[in-house]
């Protein structure tokens, strides 16, 4: 695989975008047993944002992954489980050592630039978007670690 750099393009010149702000503020994933599923989440260091039982039938679990704008909220499992979802970290081999560290069951790292076939270990030219590992929560939602060191354009 080369080490030319990849290169991430702008969105084109004179694109309409929206004016109101939006911001996305929380997924559902589904779970089989809420309690399961908040024990592996919170053993992740993710913040409990609530855990309330407001009807028999009805409990809201929220949690925060640490320095994300972004939530997950338990919903009960009536389809299969979500796959990629993206966690985006700035050092991909720290970030694996402190899964492996709370108890984890988390993938090898592995790189792979977009069309070419995967490689073991973190990309040697630090490629933004190129890194990555993968683990499953208990109800099989895979969550896929990704290191980012340079934004898309227009990202921050």
């Amino acid at each position: 695989m080369s080490n030319a750099e990849l290169t991430i393009p702008s969105p084109p010149e004179g694109q309409d975008l929206a004016k109101v702000p939006m911001r996305f503020e929380a997924t559902p994933i589904p779970v089989t047993d809420f309690d399961r599923a908040k024990a592996f989440y919170q053993r992740l260091g993710w913040r409990l944002d609530i855990d309330a039982q407001f009807s028999e039938k009805v409990r809201g679990v929220q949690f925060t992954p640490p320095g994300s704008p972004a939530s997950i909220q338990f919903a009960p499992a009536t389809a299969g489980p979500l796959q990629r979802l993206l966690l985006i970290v700035d050092d991909i081999e720290a970030a694996h050592a402190e899964l492996i560290a709370r108890g984890i069951d988390v993938g090898d790292i592995w790189h792979a630039a977009p069309g070419q076939p995967p490689q073991p270990g973190r990309d040697p030219a630090g490629r933004s978007y190129v890194s990555q590992a993968i683990f499953d929560d208990p109800d099989g939602n895979r969550w896929v670690l990704q290191e980012v060191t340079q934004r898309i354009p227009g990202r921050d």
